[in-house]
């Protein structure tokens, strides 16, 4: 399934400056039976969310509309704990499209690579600044540039790169899965499968 092309994306962001967040926390395992990748974003932080009653839970900064955007800035060690790739679907379906923290969970950003969310680690002190300049203005923008790999904070200026593997970028770059990429590359297969008949 492609997705999105992400090249360069300029939003405002969504601070959760909570180190530790695991998989449970970002789609709790009661929500785990859909087989499809929809609808996961209504149960994203649910128990965060979301009183037992359903009604939302007034200080918690998905249900501040005062916040918005496709970044969600979040705390150090973000997607630890269980490997299941809901946690990036639900993150996705939300409408979230780069994740930004100073330490990600392999298989978490791994699985967020996979399906077009761009997890961006930077400097625990370029992290700071980043929620300093939303604390200041919750409608601060943040330009995520994969190309050239770097984030820029655009009311200072303030730039850090960061790193991405370079299979991943070209995937996210022209929006494809594992198996888009391959389909893409089937003239030279069928190329390299003549030759190799001979």
């Amino acid at each position: 399934m492609a997705y999105d092309k992400f090249t360069i994306l300029t939003s405002s962001a969504v601070p959760m400056p909570i180190e530790n967040v695991d998989t449970d926390q970002i789609i709790p395992a009661r929500f785990l039976k859909a087989t499809e990748r929809t609808g996961f974003g209504d149960n994203l932080f649910r128990d965060w969310r979301y009183n037992t009653d359903g009604t939302p839970k007034q200080d918690f900064v998905l249900n501040n509309s005062i916040y918005s955007g496709k970044i969600l800035v979040a705390g150090r060690n973000f997607g630890s704990g269980s490997s299941r790739e809901h946690a990036a679907w639900a993150i996705y379906d939300y409408g979230f499209r780069c994740v930004v923290s100073s330490f990600f969970a392999d298989i978490f950003k791994n699985n967020s690579l996979n399906i077009g969310i761009l997890p961006v680690q930077v400097s625990a002190e370029f992290l700071d600044k980043i929620f300093t300049a939303i604390e200041a203005d919750p409608n601060a923008q943040v330009e995520i540039n994969l190309p050239s790999q770097k984030i820029t904070i655009l009311a200072t200026g303030e730039s850090e790169s960061f790193d991405i593997n370079t299979y991943k970028k070209l995937n996210m770059t022209n929006g494809y899965d594992d198996i888009d990429y391959l389909q893409a590359m089937k003239g030279e297969i069928e190329t390299f499968a003549a030759k190799s008949m001979y």
